[in-house]
């Protein structure tokens, strides 16, 4: 009688664990159980280290064989991916191990090769990581437009959720409690998901002091409000309510690849029949899946675009209403291409206003994380200082939602007035 073999099952495991304080030992020990018949050259091994992000430790393993061109070096590049410590309770390594293979599968994500105790080793893409500047770009921008089309027109959700979540899923403390509060904020739709992931989250924040329950207390009640409110945010065309969504489209998680010299000016058309010429999007990709869950496509557009300003959160070059509704045009654009239909101006409508609606959404989601992070990270970040930065853009945009602001006579925040600016 056969074994059913899951696919997380089926993703290579290598016994070794990264160590961040011996690093090029422990990294070279991976990299030879991986790539054994590098053994004979370890010379020759080097390892460069990445320093976009916040939250894990990214290594690029080569090895620079005598007489290789640096193309071909790269082509046989590794990328390993160490997990920061404490970071389970804020990701499920299971779920975004099953990502990245689905991704994979769609060559939308290079191959996984290997997952470790504490990490993942996979395929390098070659091509040139992102700047928050860089998303600024028309070239750019519509090439990210363009590929998060491709993704939530094409990549299914029940890879990577189910009706009813999995122990690997709750928050390590009080999973009971987890699972009760994760069923009830959305009934009937598929665990986990961006609400029941900010669920997750606040019942892990720290209770030691009155101040924490507090605050916990409060975060809990602003995720009721906003699921009630946000929750149901329909599909576009009538098509599902989530997407297999990133959730983490910062700057150095897109790679601009390399580009044909042949490659020539496009074309946008919109659904009343007209058309514009336009510069050439660039080719781009998109890594590290460990955020990857079913969102609304609005979320995270909107978490997107709030990337603009980097982890510096530069409020003032964040895009226009006009640059987010062409953005928003070559989105549609490509989701509806890859499904085989013809989107409607009225489409781009609903789905400018759900984007605008959600604007405040990515604050709270990020607010939450760095509260955690706080805690737990050992990395060189003030993760309290932009947790505050962060849940005040949700603050902001609620008192603006509400009209509180206004009825004060208050002065519009930055975020919000740049938001609301047209050009």
């Amino acid at each position: 009688m056969g074994t059913d073999i899951s696919p997380f099952d089926s993703i290579r495991y290598i016994p070794l664990l990264y160590d961040n304080s011996d690093s090029t030992n422990s990294a070279l020990s991976l990299i030879l159980t991986l790539r054994p018949e590098w053994r004979e050259s370890k010379a020759t091994i080097d390892f460069v280290r990445f320093t976009d992000g916040i939250t894990n430790t990214l290594l690029k393993a080569i090895n620079k064989l005598p007489g290789l061109s640096q193309t071909e070096i790269d082509n046989d590049a590794v990328l390993l991916r160490a997990y920061g410590k404490g970071t389970d309770v804020l990701i499920d390594r299971e779920k975004e191990s099953l990502a990245h293979s689905l991704l994979a599968r769609n060559s939308l994500a290079p191959s996984l090769l290997a997952r470790f105790e504490n990490g993942l080793l996979y395929k390098y893409i070659q091509g040139n990581v992102c700047a928050p500047a860089d998303l600024r770009r028309p070239e750019v921008w519509r090439g990210v437009a363009q590929r998060l089309g491709e993704w939530h027109a094409t990549l299914p959700i029940s890879s990577i959720s189910s009706t009813c979540p999995t122990p690997t899923q709750l928050a390590p403390h009080n999973k009971r409690a987890s699972l009760a509060a994760m069923a009830s904020l959305t009934p009937g739709k598929p665990i986990p998901n961006v609400w029941t992931t900010m669920q997750k989250w606040i019942l892990a924040l720290p209770t030691s002091t009155t101040t924490e329950r507090n605050r916990l207390e409060q975060l809990q009640k602003e995720l009721e409000w906003l699921t009630n409110l946000l929750g149901d945010t329909p599909g576009i065309g009538g098509s599902n309510q989530f997407v297999f969504a990133h959730c983490d489209l910062l700057s150095g998680n897109v790679i601009i690849e390399p580009t044909p010299s042949s490659a020539s000016a496009s074309r946008r058309s919109s659904a009343s029949g007209g058309s514009e010429e336009l510069e050439t999007a660039a080719v781009v990709s998109f890594i590290d899946y460990e955020y990857a869950t079913p969102a609304p496509a609005s979320f995270d557009i909107a978490n997107h675009f709030a990337e603009w300003g980097g982890f510096d959160c530069d409020f003032t070059v964040l895009p226009t209403r006009r640059v987010r509704r062409a953005f928003l045009q070559d989105y549609l654009q490509s989701f509806s291409m890859h499904q085989n239909r013809t989107y409607k101006d009225s489409e781009l409508d609903e789905l400018f206003e759900q984007v605008d609606q959600c604007r405040g959404v990515p604050g709270f989601y990020w607010g939450i994380w760095a509260l955690i992070q706080a805690q737990i990270s050992l990395i060189e970040f003030d993760y309290a200082a932009y947790a505050e930065i962060r849940l005040g853009e949700y603050w902001a945009w609620k008192r603006e939602f509400s009209g509180e602001r206004e009825k004060a006579g208050e002065k519009m925040p930055t975020r919000e007035a740049r938001w609301a600016q047209e050009e």
